[in-house]
């Protein structure tokens, strides 16, 4: 029996004598007149009865004292705000040449010190991989890069990047803070994991099915709102749980601006919220720019309107994802902007982030685009400064 219930079965039973005494007292009143022994022994019972109502309330006072105090400890208390520095870098998913300049800025953070690196990913998979670390064996891994099947980060860069962390810094310590995304492989894979270690009682069990429950409700609604709010409560309760730690974290470059809003432009990013808890102990530097080739493989000419332009030319983009499109290729008409900023735009728009190249206002492109029966279709390109959905973005104009 818990404390509250014997609690309440004390207190029926404080309820029934204190009745007895009133009956025992009315009786005493009414043969008084009969017999002076039976009053006496009324009153003796009276007084054994009073004695035991002071016990009985008195293990009732001590037994609210223990249920106060054992429910006391039982609130959990907010973990304190840790006085740690977040180190940001925003990037585009699975390039070489970011994930090289992320290994670089991990080496230098971890011949500091730092141990701790967060990733745009759920927290089971993180956990995984701290299990991998100490392992001889790249089942983990393997397993983890089979799941990534069809998303960015499914390239060997992938594996060369964990497997460099493994070998150069392998006292590193991943936290996911993401929502569950490959719940139903991942996921359901780490919560059998802890079953057969018997840990069903764990914060790691606890943890992974709210990871799983975050991402089915994602995926469910696709609510991009959020999973950027989710992102950020990980985050901040991972990194408060380190005590002041320094902590070095690695998310898609749409998550990592100071200022910015989310994807489209609902909620605060979520290093802008981490900024609104932690002030000046956030840190963020956008990488995503090296992934943009920053000199043209080779300069061609083309023609527009009869008027001949150099072209730098930033190669060829597969686009076989979208029905009924092979590739892309790109270039950029040179000294172009006089002559068509006042030519008329159509709505269509091609933000930022899907050329091969950095961009500038001022600038025109031209793109032709390769249809699975082998068509061409050339389109081209304006960069007016413009946003679309909160991304800097180019618009398609019409050549007179």
């Amino acid at each position: 029996m818990t404390k509250s219930k014997r609690i309440v079965a004390f207190s029926v039973v404080i309820i029934m004598i204190l009745t007895l005494l009133a009956c025992s007292n009315n009786t005493t009143k009414g043969n008084i007149t009969e017999s002076e022994s039976n009053v006496s022994e009324q009153e003796s019972n009276v007084s054994e009865l009073e004695s035991n109502v002071s016990e009985l309330e008195s293990n009732v006072s001590e037994l609210e004292s223990n249920v106060s105090e054992e429910e006391s400890t039982n609130i959990s208390t907010p973990v304190p705000k840790s006085s740690g520095v977040i180190y940001l870098y925003g990037e585009e998913h699975g390039k070489e040449k970011i994930l090289n300049k992320e290994l670089e800025l991990w080496g230098e953070h971890y011949k500091q010190g730092m141990r701790h690196l967060f990733r745009e990913a759920p927290y089971y998979s993180a956990e995984f991989l701290n299990i991998w670390m100490q392992s001889d064996s790249d089942e983990i891994l393997d397993e983890i890069y089979d799941d990534l099947a069809g998303t960015p980060a499914h390239n060997p860069y992938f594996k060369d990047f964990y497997k460099t962390i493994k070998s150069q810094c392998p006292e590193t310590i991943f936290h996911g803070t993401d929502v569950g995304h490959q719940y139903d492989s991942t996921g359901k894979r780490y919560l059998e994991y802890l079953r057969n270690n018997n840990l069903e009682d764990s914060e790691q069990y606890l943890l992974t099915k709210e990871a799983i429950y975050q991402g089915k409700l994602f995926y469910q609604n696709n609510n991009h709102t959020y999973r950027e709010n989710m992102m950020t409560e990980n985050f901040i309760r991972e990194f408060d749980k380190l005590d002041g730690e320094n902590v070095m974290g690695i998310y898609g470059a749409a998550h990592t601006g100071l200022d910015s809003m989310d994807f489209y432009n609902t909620v605060p990013c979520m290093a802008n919220q981490l900024k609104e808890r932690y002030d000046d102990h956030v840190n963020s530097e956008d990488l995503s720019g090296l992934a943009k080739e920053i000199e043209p493989l080779r300069v061609d000419t083309i023609t527009v309107a009869g008027k001949d332009y150099k072209a730098s030319y930033f190669g060829i983009q597969d686009l076989s994802s979208l029905r009924g499109n092979d590739s892309r290729e790109f270039w950029r008409l040179e000294n172009a902007y006089d002559d068509f900023k006042d030519s008329p735009k159509n709505g269509n728009v091609l933000p930022y982030d899907n050329y091969p190249t950095l961009i500038e206002t001022g600038q025109v492109f031209v793109t032709d685009v390769t249809k699975t029966d082998g068509s061409i279709e050339r389109v081209y390109y304006r960069s007016d400064g413009k946003k679309w959905q909160g991304l800097p973005s180019t618009e398609e104009f019409t050549v007179e």
